[in-house]
């Protein structure tokens, strides 16, 4: 028996040369796999701080597109000022079988019991939620100030996620924001530009006649400039899918069920 064969396969492959092939591939293996080992322990560890931003960050633009929030505030305090309100959509009713402060609207919509199929989807989101988290924002006197709705929908290369927040009579907007899209920057990433924005405030959903009216385009409709917000520059087509993510949300398969009875005073 030769000396190779004594020292057998461990002695065999530590004696052979440091660049030879196989001590290569083991190494880089080797580190591979310690790699994927840190990496998969700091994702588990660091998850609890990535749920707590995530929800800071959902709390804070509630807190902005609402107009309440100030630089420095603490976010989670002011936020209680909100009260969060699972909807049934459908009949526009407040329901008692989730708790608010839990639900998740967006995985409801792959439920099968939760959420359905849209064959009518202007907004190009394939499933809806039944019911969504709703935020309501009262004065010191207790009665309603606005209420914040979740709204989103397809634009050029993303989804659009984000809030409009409503006066009290449930028609007339105070803002709109969104606060997860992966739109062009400097075009139809101009969603985030506060000149923008602003050009919602005051504006109007339904005429006298409770036609939804509200239109994000280019061109001023033909129901006045109560109901209209300009287009994006250069645009078109995130111009186009927020005009159809917010026609989807205030019509009848969203919120108009809610914002009928918010307007009846049945709220």
């Amino acid at each position: 028996m030769s000396e190779a064969d004594n020292k057998g396969l461990i002695g065999r492959f530590l004696a052979m040369p440091a660049d030879s092939v196989p001590k290569t591939i083991f190494v880089a293996v080797s580190l591979c796999l310690f790699a994927s080992m840190i990496v998969s322990a700091a994702a588990v560890s660091l998850r609890p701080v990535q749920e707590a931003n995530k929800l800071r960050d959902k709390q804070l633009n509630v807190l902005q597109v609402a107009g309440v929030y100030e630089p420095g505030m603490n976010v989670s305090e002011a936020f209680a000022a909100f009260e969060p309100r699972v909807l049934e959509l459908e009949s526009g009713a407040f329901t008692d079988q989730f708790d608010a402060a839990t639900f998740d609207d967006l995985a409801a919509a792959s439920d099968p019991e939760l959420g359905r199929a849209l064959s009518d989807d202007p907004a190009g989101i394939g499933r809806q939620s039944k019911f969504r988290t709703v935020y309501l924002l009262k004065n010191e006197s207790g009665a309603l100030d606005k209420v914040i709705l979740p709204i989103h929908g397809y634009g050029l290369w993303s989804t659009l996620y984000g809030f409009i927040a409503l006066e009290a009579n449930g028609n007339d907007i105070f803002g709109l924001q969104f606060y997860q899209h992966g739109e062009t920057p400097g075009l139809g990433a101009e969603v985030d530009n506060p000149r923008w924005k602003a050009l919602w405030n005051g504006k109007k959903l339904r005429d006298d006649n409770g036609d939804l009216q509200i239109t994000v385009a280019k061109t001023q409709s033909a129901a006045g400039p109560d109901y209209y917000v300009d287009g994006l520059a250069g645009a078109t087509l995130t111009t186009v899918g927020v005009d159809n993510l917010v026609k989807f949300w205030m019509g009848d398969q969203g919120y108009a069920p809610f914002l009928a009875k918010l307007q009846a005073g049945e709220i």
